[in-house]
C-alpha cells in the first residue's frame, strides 16, 4: 500500500524492459486448469517441484478446493542431462499409485530450455509398457517465459483436440462447444443454454463438478465432473464447433477443422447482452431452429433490468484489467449499460486484442502486455467510478477510494465466484446486480442526510 502511494501522476513515460506488478501469470497454470476439465485426468508438470507447487497453490487459493497434480521433480542433474528418465519414472509411478484415466503433461521454463522432446518420451513410455492399456497420455508445450496463463490454457485445449478427438468419417448432429477460461458455473451455464436450445453437444474442457464439487465428508481424488475422454473424441464428428473466446480457443477450433473438417465458428465469450445474442444466434442459424422461450424470457429480464437501472449506470467511468477474452466481452457489455470504459489493461499480448478493444471503444486507453503500475497511473490522471479486475486490484481501489468489483482470475479474498455464472443472460443479470450494489453503496456512503434515500 505504501509503495502504491509513490505511483506518479502526470506524464507517463514509456517502459520497454521493465514490468511493475504484471497483470498476468504463467502458462502452466492455464494448462493445469484446462487439464482438470477432463474427467479422471491428473495434470503433470514437467519441471521442478517448486513450479508445480506454485501452480497448484494459486488454483487452490482461487477455488478453495485442493488441486491435484504431479511433477517430474527436476534437480540440478536433470537440468544438465534432461528430464527423460524423470518423466518415464513418473508415468510408471502415477499409473501404479494414482490410476488416472489420463495424464496431461505440460512443460515449464526449465524443460523447454533443456529441449525435452515430450512426444518422443511418451512414445518410449508406451513402447516400454509404462502406459497401461486403455490409458491416455498427451501433452502441451507451455514455457513460462512467453505468453500468459491464457496462452497455456489455449495450448492445452489445442492439445486435447490434437490427441483426443477422433473422426469416424460420419458427421453427427451434435455440436462441439469449446469454452475459454471461465468459472465452473459458467461451464454449467453454457451447457444449460445449449441444452435449452435443443442441441446435443460436447463441451470441453469442462470444470463443472471439478472445482465446485460438493462436500460429502469423503475425499474423492477424481471428482465426478469433467469432460469424459469418449465425449471429447466425439468432437471429431461434430456438425459444427463454437469456440468461445478467440484468444483461448481459436487454435483449438482451427485444429479441429484441420484434422476432422469440423466447421468452426469463433465467437466472443458470451458475457453480456450482445455477445450472448451472437452466441445464441450462431446456434440458431447452424441448426435452423427457433430460440426457446426460456432463453428469450431470460434476455427480456436482462433488458428490463438495464432499462430500470440505467439512470444509475449512465456515464459512470470504469477501469478494467484481466484476461483478454473477458475484457473484450465485458467492455462491450459495460458500453451497453451506458457506462464509459476509460482504461483497459491486459497482460496478454496480441494485435487482435488491441484491435477488438479499440473497435468497441475507440476513446479508451488500451494496453496489451501492460501492467498494474500503468493502470494506476491512468487512474490517477483520469479518475474512475468503478474498478473491475482480480483480487490484486484491491490495493489500487483502496488507494484511490474507488468501488471495486472482483472479476476474473485469481480471486483470493472472496468466495462464491465458482458457483455463480457471469456468462449468458442470467450471468449478465448477476453482473449488473453486483455493479449496482457497489455504486449504490457508494451513493449511500457519501450522501448527505437529505439525500439518504430509502428507495432506488
Amino acid at each position: 500500500m505504501t509503495l502504491l502511494r509513490h505511483t506518479p501522476k502526470g506524464e507517463i513515460k514509456p517502459r520497454e524492459n521493465l514490468v511493475v506488478n504484471p497483470a498476468k501469470t504463467c502458462q502452466p497454470i492455464g494448462a493445469m486448469y484446462a487439464a482438470l476439465g477432463i474427467h479422471g485426468c491428473l495434470p503433470h508438470s514437467h519441471g521442478s517441484q517448486g513450479c508445480c507447487s506454485y501452480h497448484r497453490s494459486t488454483l487452490t487459493r482461487h477455488y478453495k478446493d485442493p488441486v491435484m497434480a504431479s511433477t517430474s521433480s527436476f534437480t540440478e542433474g536433470t537440468a544438465v542431462f534432461g528430464g527423460q528418465s524423470n518423466l518415464l519414472a513418473a508415468f510408471e509411478t502415477i499409473f501404479d499409485v494414482y490410476d488416472p484415466a489420463v495424464i496431461a503433461v505440460h512443460t515449464t521454463c526449465l524443460s523447454e530450455t533443456i529441449g525435452d522432446d515430450i512426444p518422443q518420451i511418451t512414445k518410449k513410455a508406451i513402447d516400454d509398457g509404462k502406459v497401461p492399456e486403455g490409458k491416455v497420455v498427451f501433452h502441451a508445450n507451455t514455457p513460462s517465459y512467453v505468453g500468459t496463463h491464457i496462452t497455456g490454457y489455449a495450448n492445452m485445449v489445442e492439445g486435447m483436440v490434437k490427441y483426443l478427438t477422433k473422426s469416424t468419417g460420419t458427421k453427427g448432429e451434435h455440436a462441439a462447444v469449446i469454452p475459454g477460461w471461465v468459472e465452473p458455473a459458467d461451464m454449467r451455464e453454457l451447457k444449460r443454454i445449449v441444452t435449452a436450445l435443443g442441441v446435443e453437444h460436447v463441451l470441453f474442457p469442462d470444470t463443472d463438478g471439478v472445482f465446485d464439487a460438493p462436500m460429502t465428508g469423503k475425499h474423492v481424488f477424481y471428482p465426478k465432473g469433467g469432460a469424459k475422454i469418449e465425449d471429447i473424441a466425439r468432437a471429431g464428428d461434430a456438425k459444427v464447433s463454437f469456440a468461445l473466446g478467440p484468444i483461448a480457443t481459436r487454435a483449438a477450433s482451427e485444429k479441429l477443422t484441420a484434422l476432422h473438417g469440423v466447421e468452426g465458428e469463433v465467437l466472443d465469450l458470451p458475457i453480456g447482452l450482445s455477445a450472448t445474442d451472437r452466441f445464441v444466434d450462431a446456434i440458431r442459424k447452424a441448426y435452423g431452429i427457433e430460440v426457446a422461450e426460456e432463453i428469450t424470457n431470460e434476455r427480456g429480464k436482462l433488458v428490463d433490468l438495464i432499462t430500470d437501472m440505467e439512470q444509475y449506470l449512465w456515464g459512470k467511468k470504469v477501469a478494467i484489467f484481466g484476461d483478454p477474452d473477458q475484457l473484450i466481452a465485458l467492455t462491450e457489455f459495460l458500453q451497453t449499460l451506458g457506462m464509459q470504459v476509460r482504461h483497459v489493461v491486459t497482460g496478454t499480448e496480441g494485435n487482435f486484442i488491441t484491435k477488438r478493444l479499440t473497435e468497441i471503444n475507440p476513446e479508451a486507453n488500451v494496453k496489451v502486455g501492460g501492467d498494474m503500475f500503468l493502470l494506476h497511473q491512468w487512474m490517477k490522471n483520469e479518475p474512475v467510478d468503478l474498478l473491475i479486475g482480480n483480487t490484486y486490484g484491491k490495493y489500487m481501489a483502496r488507494d484511490e477510494d474507488v468501488p471495486f468489483l472482483r472479476f476474473g482470475f485469481p480471486i483470493l479474498d472472496r468466495q462464491g465466484h465458482q458457483h455463480f455464472p457471469t456468462v449468458g443472460y442470467m450471468g449478465g443479470i448477476r453482473l449488473v446486480e453486483k455493479i449496482l450494489e457497489l455504486l449504490m453503496d457508494r451513493i449511500d456512503r457519501d450522501a448527505e442526510e437529505p439525500r439518504f434515500e430509502l428507495q432506488m
